[in-house]
């Protein structure tokens, strides 16, 4: 089982937003037979089995092996990843897009180039597991509190200019065998739980 997996294809996505197909997922991160599960979610097993049939058709769930119960075999079934997102991709043409996105001081900005991350890694990561290799990637995640306005306007000159040296040090356009590699950075306030921020 993964921990998390990309959604790319809309089928797949209509198929694991439905709320019955969601909770059956969640439930179904240990492996569970179609009997279990309709006791769980309170279901007939006849319902139970017709999602479960939409959720494999979907790769969202894949078989688990099989149990004996009595006179009886059940069959046990456990979702593909423990987790989901559901790539931009999947939107097709209406997808965000940092390109449409003028202002890159914009939420709107950021927001599409986490989707795009999504997208372009989901992707990547998707091709590099059906060929059996690895996908190197840097992920750096921090807190920063700034005094002020003016500090995070600092910080952010004196970040953009050793991002600048770094990046001119090493990139080499004319590398054989060289690969280009994505870099963001992006800064956002930190989400507060208070129900008035």
């Amino acid at each position: 089982m993964l921990d998390v997996d990309v959604i790319a294809d809309p089928r797949a996505a209509m198929v694991a937003l439905d709320p019955v197909r969601s909770r059956l997922l969640d439930e179904l991160a240990e492996p569970a037979s179609a009997a279990a599960l309709a006791k769980s979610v309170g279901l007939t097993r006849q319902k139970v089995n017709y999602h479960l049939k939409a959720l494999q058709a979907a790769r969202l769930v894949e078989p688990a092996g099989e149990r004996r119960w009595g006179g009886l075999t059940e069959r046990l079934v456990v979702a593909s990843a423990r987790s989901f997102v559901v790539s931009p991709a999947a939107l097709g043409a209406i997808a965000a897009d940092p390109a449409r996105s003028p202002d890159r001081l914009a939420a709107s900005y950021l927001i599409a180039l986490g989707a795009r991350i999504v997208r372009e890694v989901g992707d990547l990561w998707t091709r590099a597991r059906a060929a059996d290799k690895d996908l190197g990637t840097l992920a750096i995640d921090t807190e920063i509190r700034f005094a002020s306005a003016a500090d995070r306007a600092a910080f952010t000159r004196d970040l953009t200019q050793a991002v600048n040296a770094l990046a001119s040090r090493y990139h080499d356009e004319a590398a054989p065998g060289g690969r280009a590699h994505r870099l963001v950075i992006v800064a956002h306030p930190t989400p507060s739980s208070r129900k008035d921020a």
